[in-house]
C-alpha cells in the first residue's frame, strides 16, 4: 500500500475467511488462485501497487464474480445457491472491475459476519511491513524485509522496503535467488546494474519509476535528492537473499584481495563487515 486505507478479504482453499483492513506500507499476500476483493476506505480510498508471481497475470485475465454470474443462466445460478431465479433478475451485465460502492462499516462487523465454521487462516495475509524494527539500520538508512520468515502466509514473493538518506548509498549487493523488480514511493536515485561483458547500466527513478534487476547482477543505488529516498524490492521466492559486496571481500583472505585489486591490506581491513545495508554519504 502506497496511500491510503483498504479492506481486504479472501477465503483458503480449507473455507477458512480472512478479512482485515491495511493502510500504507502494509503488504498483504493472496495465494494464486484465492478469491478476494478490496475496498477502498475513508477518508478517499487507496493506492497501491500489484506484483504477481506470474507474469501472464493482468486484469484480461483476471475471473471476475460480475462476468461469472452475468454469463451463467439464472436457472443455474438458482439450483447452486438454493434461492429462486428471479432474484438474479438485477444483477450487473457489465463486468465490474472496480466500481463505486458504499463505504464498509466497522471491520470488527465484518470479521464476525464472516466466521466460518471452519475457523481462521493459521495466519494473516497480511504484513505490517512499514511497522517492523528494520532487519538493517544505521543513520543511512534502512532496510526492512518481508518474506516466508516473518510473512508466514507468502509463500512464493519476498519484499524489502528499503529508504536511503539524502546523499547515501544503497551498498554495492547483488541477489542470488530472484530478479528484483523495484517500485520507486518518494526521493530521487540513481541506479548501476553491472553485467558480463563488461556492461554497466545506470538510470535515474522518482517517484512511480519501476526498475528491474536480473537474478545475479550487482548493483548499487544512490540517493541523489534532498530528501528521504524510499523504494520497494519485490523478488519471487519465498525467501529474501542477498550478498554484500564489500563483506564478501572482508572476510576473504586479505592478501588474495590485496592481489587481486593492487590494494593496500590496511585498506582492505577498513572495509565495513557483516552487511550494513546503507552507506554514509
Amino acid at each position: 500500500m502506497t496511500y491510503g486505507n483498504c479492506r481486504v478479504t479472501t477465503l483458503d482453499v480449507e473455507g477458512r475467511p480472512y478479512v482485515a483492513d491495511v493502510k500504507a506500507g502494509d503488504l498483504w499476500y493472496f495465494p494464486s488462485g484465492l478469491p478476494h476483493s478490496l475496498q477502498g476506505l475513508g477518508p478517499d480510498g487507496a493506492e497501491f501497487v500489484l506484483a504477481f508471481d506470474n507474469d501472464a497475470s493482468g486484469e484480461f485475465n483476471t475471473l471476475l464474480v460480475t462476468d461469472w454470474f452475468a454469463h451463467t443462466p439464472p436457472e443455474v445460478l438458482a439450483k447452486n445457491f438454493g434461492v429462486p431465479a428471479d432474484a438474479f433478475k438485477n444483477i450487473p451485465l457489465q463486468q465490474r472491475w472496480i466500481f463505486q460502492g458504499e463505504l464498509p462499516g466497522a471491520l470488527a462487523a465484518d470479521q464476525k459476519a464472516i466466521v466460518a465454521a471452519a475457523g481462521a487462516p493459521p495466519y494473516p495475509f497480511i504484513y505490517r511491513l512499514a511497522d517492523m524494527k528494520p532487519n538493517k539500520v544505521n543513520t543511512s538508512g534502512s532496510v526492512r524485509i518481508a518474506d516466508t520468515s516473518n510473512f508466514h502466509a507468502s509463500l512464493t514473493v519476498a519484499a524489502a522496503m528499503i529508504t536511503v538518506k539524502p546523499h547515501c548509498l544503497r551498498e554495492l549487493h547483488w541477489h542470488p535467488n530472484a530478479d528484483e523488480w523495484q517500485y520507486y514511493i518518494r526521493g530521487k536515485g540513481r541506479m548501476t546494474v553491472f553485467n558480463t561483458g563488461p556492461n554497466a547500466n545506470t538510470a535515474e527513478f522518482q517517484p512511480g519509476d519501476i526498475s528491474y534487476v536480473p537474478k545475479g547482477l550487482g548493483h548499487y543505488v544512490e540517493n541523489i535528492g534532498d530528501t528521504d529516498l524510499v523504494f520497494m524490492g519485490v523478488f519471487k521466492a519465498a525467501r529474501y537473499e542477498e550478498v554484500s559486496l564489500s563483506d564478501w571481500l572482508a572476510h576473504t583472505p586479505p592478501a588474495m584481495v590485496a592481489q587481486t585489486l593492487n590494494l593496500d591490506p590496511a585498506v582492505i581491513a577498513r572495509f565495513p563487515k557483516n552487511s550494513p545495508g546503507i552507506m554514509p554519504a
